[in-house]
């Protein structure tokens, strides 16, 4: 879709939302950034994924990024509250679907931090945000598998100031989150989204905000062809 046309959606859309709605989505899109993103491999209980995205959600983290080999991703509504409709989930299964995820990272720029609770490598703290981070987390138990540590750019570790060995996964992903976002925010200058996909955004974001958005653009596409 053009720009042109996307905008045109979007100043129509704009008039079935209230104006709270309409500055909320906007005061988001400028806390949004794609600086760094996550990437959950093979979790098993939704509950863990589910607040995985909800953090994501709460700490401005647009993307997603799900692999599922032997279990499926399904978010709890209870918990997510509503937060999927906000992120971009991009899923991954079939073979070699760790290996196609990294390689499109990678090819993104991104630098892929595996973490782990192994003591001797650098705490989230100690890692750099001048480049565009993919934060990898494995299952609960087994954790990251051996090919997702091979491919790592950088392990990290959260410290562990207590006898438990390791957090949850979703306190794990929220702690680095918090961790790497505000370092982001502070230090980094083009974190937030650019013009064209705040658009894109936009345009989904008001969608998903009305009822009947689905059936509003394709009325107005009907009418407009």
């Amino acid at each position: 879709m053009d720009e042109n046309r996307l905008q045109e959606l979007v100043d129509h859309l704009s008039g079935f939302v209230s104006q709270e709605r309409a500055e909320r989505i906007e005061t988001v899109l400028e806390q949004r950034t794609r600086h760094v993103n996550i990437v959950l491999e093979d979790l098993y209980q939704p509950h863990n994924a589910s607040a995985v995205m909800r953090s994501c959600d709460a700490f401005g983290v647009q993307d997603l990024y799900v692999i599922e080999n032997e279990h499926r991703f399904r978010p709890h509504a209870r918990i997510t509250l509503g937060a999927e409709k906000w992120l971009t989930v991009n899923r991954f299964d079939g073979e070699d679907a760790l290996g196609q995820c990294l390689d499109r990272l990678k090819k993104e720029g991104y630098i892929l931090v595996a973490t782990t609770p192994r003591q001797y490598h650098p705490e989230i703290s100690e890692i750099p945000v001048d480049k565009k981070i993919s934060l990898m987390f494995g299952a609960e138990l087994p954790g990251l598998s051996d090919q997702a540590f091979q491919r790592a750019d950088i392990m990290c570790r959260i410290p562990i100031r207590g006898f438990t060995e390791s957090f949850n996964i979703s306190v794990s992903a929220a702690i680095c989150m918090y961790e790497l976002t505000n370092r982001i925010r502070h230090t980094v200058e083009d974190w937030q989204l650019p013009e064209d996909q705040k658009r894109v955004l936009r345009y989904l974001w008001l969608k998903k905000s009305i009822r009947a958005g689905d059936q509003l653009v394709a009325d107005f596409l009907k009418d407009m062809d």
